[in-house]
């Protein structure tokens, strides 16, 4: 299916993570991918760390996590990983904040969060890292935003959200913030072909992208579709090799990778549906 200017999406296809994994912790640093934690086949948080060299498409083990984990938020620092909050073995939220030192090929612990969350958004802006939202241990959505300050290792509190959010999304345009979070109904014309629930949703060319996820049938969809922002409809696109829900995500250049996720259990798959010229 065309984005228009002669350029397509495509699947690509990578070699498979080592761990199956669900709910793991998805980061993109100089030419590699780098997957952390999330749950294993037994439904408990992993320790296992690995990263896919992007030019050799090779896999290699990483030193496992000082907290093993699930749901946690990652953010990029220069040569650092910065993994924020999370879920523990005994389903609570944890206030764990670790850093892996590319370079180094080493975790160092840093300050903890205030207080404990999972499904915490973060965003890196000049150096700073902002938390926002996530659940604590009463399972209700927070509010709170922190900012961190790496130089001084401390975390800071800003002025709360209008509406506490957990799981939400996040992105960074020019000087603001915007976290999304709440659906709003929308007219028939303007509703995704197919009805789904735990996809993916990214932006690509021009176009937001809603990935697998779970349908009214018992299996996940492997259906792909995009809403043109332009035409202000939706269309289908390339099915996904490996139909799954629950997946990790992560938007680099003209990629969205869909990575594990759940098909008939923890899935190793690693694929990106791409923007190509002249595909």
């Amino acid at each position: 299916m065309s984005a228009g200017g002669g350029r397509a999406f495509a699947w690509q296809v990578f070699p498979p993570m080592p761990t199956c994994r669900v709910y793991g912790t998805v980061a993109h640093q100089d030419g590699h991918l780098l997957v952390l934690g999330g749950c294993g086949r037994a439904g408990l948080p992993l320790d296992t760390a690995e990263t896919l060299d992007m030019a050799s498409h090779t896999w290699l083990a990483l030193a496992p996590l000082p907290t093993a984990r699930a749901g946690a938020a990652a953010v990029v620092l220069g040569k650092q990983v910065l993994v924020v909050g999370g879920v523990d073995e005994v389903q609570s939220p944890v206030a764990a904040v670790e850093a892996f030192l590319m370079d180094e090929g080493r975790w160092e612990r840093r300050a903890t969060l205030p207080q404990a969350a999972m499904g915490v958004a973060t965003v890196e802006r000049d150096g700073m890292v902002y938390a926002l939202g996530g659940m604590g241990p009463d399972t209700a959505p927070q509010a709170q935003v922190r900012v961190y300050e790496p130089r001084r290792d401390c975390w800071l509190s800003l002025p709360s959200m209008p509406t506490p959010c957990y799981g939400a999304s996040t992105f960074l345009h020019g000087n603001k913030i915007y976290v999304l979070g709440s659906w709003t109904k929308l007219p028939r014309s303007l509703r995704m072909r197919d009805k789904r629930a735990d996809f993916v949703v990214g932006s690509l060319g021009g176009h937001v992208v809603a990935i697998g996820g779970l349908g009214n049938q018992p299996c996940p969809l492997g259906s792909v579709e995009s809403f043109s922002l332009a035409r202000r409809r939706w269309e289908a696109l390339p099915a996904m090799p490996t139909a799954r829900c629950s997946c990790s995500s992560l938007q680099a250049g003209p990629r969205l990778f869909v990575i594990g996720g759940v098909a008939q259990g923890p899935s190793q798959a690693v694929e990106a549906l791409c923007l190509r010229d002249g595909v």
